[in-house]
């Protein structure tokens, strides 16, 4: 089967699903979204709305608010946060489709997961980001050297399907890698989350000062050391280097980062509180991870 050929559902129309879909369509691919209340209205109204190169676009897209169980995708791309994860794979899980892609973050390994969808899941960690305002998509893509859309087998190996995944992002322009090992890359960017977006529901006077970006740093270097001390490898192995640098570069560095538009436009309240509830489960998940192992962060 080329990969054109493929049949995709985008499971979620947010930033992230929104942002797949937008690429893959450009790609050719066979691509239908799953979207519930406004979202799917405009959507069908009025197609996918994306800004670009200063101008608003919009391209036509199939559209679905049910999935019926004999409506088989060869990959379905869950992208919603994680703490929506569970309900969305409940939904899917009487569907027949082989493929899961869970574009979600995670923090305490698959097991609930593998209970619902077993081994049709593969977890991924998207490379992608931006927002939607007043129903258009910004989209962010970074190029491939500081970030890329990353999936893998929980147990490691290149199997046909992650091979047809990677030929299916190649075709749409978007950069992606494989990982051995899911399960603490994964872990490793929670911790990343926890520590850069706690930050969000701040104001703006409070946001921008060194004691915020210490709080940064130092929220994010004791769970990467939790996490080393609880066997989980720093996964990426880049993170490691954090824990190197001196606090003081950390802080300027933090500093200059809270002060982006990037940073301006996450702290606007729809992404913020939304953020903010995903952030507040991946770390009461991440905390039930560690307290076998007797470690508080």
């Amino acid at each position: 089967m080329s990969v054109k050929q493929n049949r995709i559902l985008i499971f979620g129309a947010g930033v992230i699903g929104s942002i797949y879909a937008m690429k893959f369509m450009e790609a050719g691919l066979d691509v239908t979204m799953f979207a519930r209340s406004n979202r799917y209205q405009a959507l069908k109204d009025n197609g996918l709305q994306y800004h670009e190169k200063g101008a608003v676009k919009s391209v036509k897209v199939n559209v679905i608010d049910t999935l019926e169980n004999d409506d088989v995708y060869d990959f379905i791309l869950v992208a919603v946060r994680y703490d929506r994860s569970e309900s969305a794979l409940l939904a899917l899980k009487d569907n027949q489709s082989k493929n899961i892609v869970t574009m979600i973050s995670n923090s305490i390994g698959f097991s609930s997961w593998l209970d619902i969808v077993g081994d049709r899941l593969l977890p991924a960690f998207p490379g992608v980001g931006g927002q939607i305002k007043e129903g258009i998509l910004y989209a962010r893509i970074p190029p491939k050297a500081l970030m890329a859309t990353t999936f893998g087998e929980i147990n490691g190996l290149v199997t046909e399907r992650v091979e047809k995944l990677v030929k299916i992002f190649e075709t749409a322009k978007l950069a992606c890698a494989m990982n051995k090992d899911m399960k603490s890359y994964l872990i490793t960017h929670s911790v990343s989350d926890i520590a850069l977006l706690s930050v969000l529901h701040l104001d703006d006077k409070t946001v921008k000062t060194r004691k915020t970006a210490h709080k940064i740093t130092v929220t994010l270097k004791s769970y990467l050391r939790a996490l080393q001390k609880a066997g989980v490898a720093i996964n990426p192995a880049t993170f490691k280097i954090v824990l190197k640098i001196p606090d003081l570069i950390l802080d300027f560095f933090f500093m200059i980062w809270l002060r982006t538009k990037m940073v301006r436009d996450m702290r606007l309240p729809d992404y913020a509180g939304n953020a903010n509830n995903e952030i507040v489960h991946l770390n009461n998940d991440l905390l039930k991870f560690l307290r076998p192992y007797n470690i508080t962060p």
